[in-house]
């Protein structure tokens, strides 16, 4: 079946007549029956009760009814979501993104959009405090984790997978953990920014996830400072994969549990609640999700 058919025969519905429906698309009432009548001998059953006076829906034109609105409804947002990308793009944004990302990928990313857009300014901080949108007069913010304000709109950009790691020289001098309870022989280096708790660290079970309770020498907030820790051999570190994706592939860090982590987050790119963000916005966060996307693999 053609989405197209199927819009029209939801505004047959909505609209009560034909001859509305031909009037709103610029067709002949002709042309409408000939799609409708096509729509029918496509499904194989007879979906409208034709009268002089009205339309009715058969059971089997009720039943198609939902998905045809649903076709509709898709194909409306998918234009809301690229309307006015054509469009000059000028005025200012307000951004906070974590320092993980901001060194990552959104640094080069926000940049490049702004180059692309000589009419538009971006001021982007780098912050891991879930900031308050509306008092510090931010436009977007790109976060990790879980959205508690019911004010606010999320959109989910792609998803962040944790991962356990340490040098080549720490687990030739301590050994290496062969199974996620054998943490707590070791020290293990932590990251206080964790909202679970910089000492929980979770991992898959049989039936559900677990926590192993760590301790360790070093805390830090700052997960930059986290990596060169690990890197310099003073104990395992619970941290995204993203930071490390590079040092693991080179072998300065070995993945001592790649199966066994549970723990995983989405990135967010989260805005104002209204029906439509502003355009500037809206194609800031699609030129973002394009730029992870282009490295989802170190996720």
């Amino acid at each position: 079946m053609r989405a197209d058919d199927l819009i029209l025969f939801s505004q047959v519905f909505e609209l009560g007549s034909f001859s509305k429906v031909a009037e709103q698309n610029n067709l002949t009432n002709s042309v409408v029956s000939k799609r409708i009548a096509r729509l029918e001998e496509q499904a194989g059953v007879q979906l409208l009760y034709r009268t002089t006076r009205k339309l009715t829906l058969t059971e089997a034109g009720r039943a198609l009814l939902q998905g045809a609105k649903s076709v509709k409804q898709a194909t409306q947002e998918a234009m809301d979501s690229v309307s006015g990308f054509g469009e000059k793009v000028t005025g200012h944004i307000k951004m906070s993104v974590p320092t993980i990302s901001g060194d990552l990928v959104l640094a080069h990313a926000v940049a490049e959009f702004c180059s692309l857009h000589p009419g538009l300014t971006i001021d982007m901080s780098l912050d891991n405090r879930f900031v308050d949108l509306v008092d510090g007069g931010y436009d977007l913010v790109i976060r990790t984790g879980y959205l508690e304000d019911s004010s606010l709109i999320a959109r989910h950009i792609l998803d962040s997978q944790w991962v356990v790691c340490a040098s080549p020289e720490y687990v030739k001098r301590y050994g290496r953990p062969l199974k996620p309870d054998d943490l707590t022989q070791h020290n293990c280096l932590q990251y206080a920014y964790q909202t679970t708790g910089a000492s929980d660290w979770e991992f898959k079970g049989p039936k559900k996830n677990y926590i192993v309770r760590v301790s360790g020498s070093f805390s830090t907030d700052n997960a930059t400072a986290l990596r060169k820790a690990a890197l310099g051999g003073f104990g395992i570190a619970y941290m995204p994969r993203c930071l490390v994706y590079e040092d693991i592939n080179a072998g300065s860090l070995v993945d001592l549990f790649p199966e066994q982590v549970g723990k995983r987050l989405g990135i967010y790119a989260v805005y104002p609640f209204t029906r439509q963000p502003p355009k500037k916005v809206k194609m800031l966060i699609e030129h973002i999700k394009t730029r992870y996307l282009e490295i989802a693999h170190c996720f």
